[in-house]
């Protein structure tokens, strides 16, 4: 398979990339991706990669996998394209950055303008098949979202990292929360949210984190009109 990556993630990741198991889940994405419907398009797996090189990370919000509906996955954890209808969880996520700074509720669902700032969408599973959410965990990609992960808690300049639901606080195991800021929660989809991911104001967080680490705040607010790939 021909995976996008042109930047500075490409040294960092290229050892990751040549190992057996790596090499094992290509072989077996190229067969999916001639015989089933897998999202995200092959061009778009690396996209939070690609937006959010590991020099300029600021953030990681993790996700599980990709959507799984027509259109929708492009390759940043929660994002959808314009055009396409928002997706429950990203709602709840509009709702809580409503109630938590202010920002309207944008009428699409791209998060490209988040990611050109440093914010890292990443899920931690990478495709999917066609109406079949979950469908390759286990094919390899949680071992390489984690060494994602300790690459960012390897760097001397801190990460904050927004930890929504068990999936993504399992890779909390990778991170030095004594070096790092941690901000977890509930998962923002409609059967968790109210489990804690309304009221926890994570996006003020992060905020708050980064002027304590002397780095530029997230812009937060989304324009009108999408950034888009």
């Amino acid at each position: 398979m021909d995976f996008k990556l042109t930047n500075d993630w490409a040294r960092l990741l290229r050892p990751e990339m040549d190992e057996p198991y790596f090499k094992r889940m290509e072989g077996q994405l190229d067969e999916y991706y001639r015989t089933t419907t897998v999202y995200p398009k092959v061009e778009h797996i690396f996209n939070a990669l690609q937006y959010t090189p590991y020099g300029e990370t600021k953030v990681v919000i993790l996700g599980q996998d990709p959507y799984h509906g027509p259109g929708q996955a492009h390759g940043l954890s929660f994002s959808v394209r314009e055009g396409v209808a928002i997706p429950p969880s990203l709602r709840n996520i509009y709702k809580e950055l409503q109630e938590d700074i202010g920002c309207p509720v944008p009428r699409h669902g791209s998060l490209v303008t988040w990611a050109k700032q440093g914010v890292l969408l990443l899920n931690t599973v990478l495709t999917v098949e066609e109406g079949q959410a979950n469908s390759h965990q286990k094919l390899g990609w949680e071992r390489f979202t984690s060494r994602i992960i300790q690459s960012l808690n390897d760097r001397d300049r801190p990460v904050v990292f927004l930890l929504w639901g068990k999936h993504a606080q399992d890779k909390a195991a990778f991170i030095d929360a004594d070096k790092h800021p941690v901000i977890a929660s509930a998962h923002p989809s409609p059967l968790a949210a109210r489990k804690g991911f309304f009221g926890s104001r994570p996006f003020s967080k992060v905020n708050e984190h980064l002027r304590r680490l002397g780095s530029e705040e997230i812009n937060w607010l989304l324009p009108e009109q999408p950034e888009e790939d």
